[in-house]
């Protein structure tokens, strides 16, 4: 009985916490790339997270290399945060 107890809690605390992790994904258009400056434009829905409106704007990229999978136009999923002050994409994938 323990077991099962233990087990199906187990299975709640996971579940729980891939819902969060979703819940940080926004949906997201490309606009502009500007690889020199580590730089992404993007028009993007709301951004829970940061407590943010939909809008279109410019976000630095945690890693530069996130720049060479997407191009102007296409349709992302993303999570952003705060890093040393300034709004950055962490993740950045390509709806396909």
């Amino acid at each position: 009985m323990f077991r099962t107890l233990l087990s199906v809690a187990i299975a709640v605390i996971f579940a729980a916490g891939t819902a969060l992790a979703a819940g940080d994904q926004v949906k997201g258009e490309v606009v502009k790339i500007d690889k020199a400056a580590g730089k992404i434009t993007l028009k993007h829905g709301p951004i829970k997270k940061l407590d943010m409106d939909s809008m279109t704007m410019v976000f630095r990229v945690k890693d530069p290399t996130m720049l060479d999978k997407v191009k102007a136009g296409d349709k992302v999923t993303f999570e952003a945060d705060r890093v040393n002050g300034a709004i950055t994409v962490t993740a950045l994938d390509k709806i396909k």
